[in-house]
């Protein structure tokens, strides 16, 4: 089975326990987050997890399915890499020296913190840009490293739960007007 990387974005309403419900499902079928990030969404009341797995086609398929199962999940999408718009930041506290400034200005970082013994600087881009200068600057004394998870938005002109809500309401309508 081929692995790769997989972007699944579960909608839900912001319930309390949700998370863990959604963790318990990778972990009950053996399959390893290796990014999750949860935060409102374009959508009032309505919050978006982001979750990257590496994983096959059939395997995310039936996460998918299992996730959507939740009884607080309006709904779960799976894309891959290349159908999102993706980012991360990454902090680093780095002591401070002036080829530390030198490097951080080379490699357009943004400086959030001059002290006189350390520097803090934040980076956006891709995980191999934010890990490439992580090891840029190990030589210089990396005190702190955080990343976030990774953000991201799909491609294609509208957030596909725009549709599915969109299609659910043209059948609940369809529904009332077929009983009376």
């Amino acid at each position: 089975m081929e692995e790769q990387e997989y972007i699944i974005t579960v909608f839900s309403e912001n319930k309390v326990g949700l998370l863990n419900q959604i963790t318990t499902v990778f972990t009950s079928r053996d399959v390893n987050i290796e990014s999750l990030t949860t935060s409102e969404s374009a959508l009032a009341g309505i919050h978006k997890f982001t979750i990257v797995v590496r994983t096959g086609p059939e395997r995310v398929e039936k996460l998918v399915r299992q996730i959507e199962k939740k009884i607080d999940v309006l709904k779960t999408f799976v894309y891959t890499s290349d159908e999102v718009v993706q980012q991360e930041i990454a902090l680093y506290k780095v002591t401070r020296s002036r080829s530390v400034e030198r490097l951080v200005r080379q490699h357009n970082v943004r400086i959030l913190e001059i002290d006189d013994d350390y520097i803090v600087v934040e980076k956006t881009g891709h995980k191999a840009e934010t890990k490439e200068l992580f090891r840029l600057l190990q030589p210089y004394g990396v005190q702190q490293f955080v990343r976030s998870g990774i953000v991201a938005i799909i491609k294609s002109r509208r957030e596909l739960l725009n549709e599915y809500l969109e299609e659910l309401e043209r059948s609940r309508r369809q529904t009332n007007s077929n009983h009376f």
